[in-house]
């Protein structure tokens, strides 16, 4: 089969298409033909060395794919050849075949293409995670989210206002925050011109109950001065910055605030499982009624993935890219 490699450690254009065996198929897997896959940054991170896969796992890229049931493990439930799935892999996802973990896929929703549904996963379980598997949103929450034009932050505003609770979104462009209001949020933060925690105080006087962050670093401490008491910060990534220097532990204490690290790919089979089983249950079917959408930004044809990866690199996307043999 074909499969994007890449040189450890090298830039975006080292990315290229090889060649190697079929994935080995078990009696507990499902092989599915992928047709479309979603860019995420641990793949930009892995590229560089930063971001080994977890023991065991393919090495080679990609987290979530999109495509056909191809071939059924005699133990590997309920799939069958030919249904169109998407889902999570630990590796193995910027390749024509993948094995996958059946209770790790979910159907198709109604009408969507490849392309969208491999959009879905990554950036929809994180978001699911943070807001009601560790968070518990619930109707009338306020949440923050930074990285608001993000794929997880689109996904994350867009489950908020699902749940019935209230978002701020911030991102480095008007552009981008066009994008984060259309999808849902109620307020919005230019972080390049505007004060967030200002402008939070400025409308929202009792801060908000969640906070959503892939940034880290200097923001802590502006998180929690935004934050309610009992509040909970929950932080998806470093993009700021690893470490947060001169926390206000007073703050912290004043506002018995929760601080959570956490993080998707290197979680066991049985938490993925489970998580994917209350997603499915509880969101899957607002895609088939429009209430939950696909955030896509651009689709690439595989001979273009540098591209890809460049651009999440820069800062440059609003969504998902996605990949498509």
């Amino acid at each position: 089969m074909r499969f994007v490699d890449y040189e450890k450690g090298g830039n975006a254009s080292s990315l290229f298409i090889g060649t190697c065996d079929l994935p080995e198929m078990t009696a507990n897997k499902v092989m599915i033909r992928v047709m479309a896959f979603g860019i995420n940054r641990a793949d930009t991170l892995q590229r560089q060395g930063r971001y080994p896969p977890p023991p065991g796992e393919s090495d080679i890229l990609g987290l979530e794919v999109a495509g056909e049931v191809v071939a059924v493990g005699e133990n590997a439930g309920r799939w069958t050849i030919g249904d169109r799935v998407f889902g999570l892999v630990a590796g193995g996802g910027y390749a024509e075949y993948v094995a996958v973990e059946p209770s790790h896929l979910m159907s198709i929703p109604q009408g969507f293409s490849y392309e969208q549904a491999a959009g879905i996963a990554e950036v929809y379980l994180t978001a699911f995670q943070c807001l009601k598997t560790i968070a518990n949103v619930s109707s009338s929450d306020k949440v923050l989210i930074h990285g608001g034009a993000s794929g997880v932050g689109l996904a994350a505003t867009q489950l908020a206002k699902y749940f019935g609770a209230f978002t701020c979104a911030t991102a480095s462009s008007e552009e981008k925050l066009h994008h984060c209001r259309s999808y849902g949020a109620e307020l919005t933060v230019n972080y390049k011109k505007q004060n967030f925690v200002e402008m939070i105080k400025h409308h929202w006087s009792d801060g908000v109950d969640i906070v959503v962050d892939m940034v880290g670093g200097e923001y802590l401490n502006k998180n929690l001065k935004v934050l309610r008491q009992d509040g909970q910060i929950i932080n998806i990534a470093i993009l700021g910055g690893r470490y947060a220097d001169g926390v206000d532990m007073a703050l912290l204490l004043a506002k018995r605030a929760r601080i959570q690290g956490t993080t998707l790919r290197n979680r066991s089979d049985e938490y993925k499982t489970s998580l994917v089983e209350k997603f499915s249950t509880q969101c899957l079917s607002a895609f088939d009624s429009g209430s939950l959408k696909a955030t896509i930004d651009t689709v690439y044809t595989v001979a273009d993935i540098g591209i890809t990866h460049q651009r999440l690199e820069n800062n440059d996307t609003v969504g998902k890219l996605i990949a498509k043999w």
